[in-house]
């Protein structure tokens, strides 16, 4: 048996990480009202934001000139 894994190219990371962010951008600007310091769903949201900022900012600036504007 065979096994192919394919190692995403690096402009996929780029586009993945791109609209993961994205998605979680929508889900904190949907979340209601009001919102608890202690709201562990959204400080999830929160740390999973900056997460995704950190990991492209540390792409190549080659790659990262690729992602949607607004980050």
């Amino acid at each position: 048996m065979t096994q192919h894994s394919e190692r995403p190219t690096p402009s996929a990371d780029s586009a993945r990480l791109q609209c993961e962010l994205e998605a979680v951008k929508d889900e904190i600007s949907a979340y209601p009202g009001p919102i608890a310091g202690c709201d562990a769903q959204f400080n999830y949201l929160l740390a999973r934001r900056e997460t995704l900022l950190r990991a492209i900012s540390e792409l190549p600036a080659s790659q990262r000139d690729q992602t949607a504007p607004g980050t």
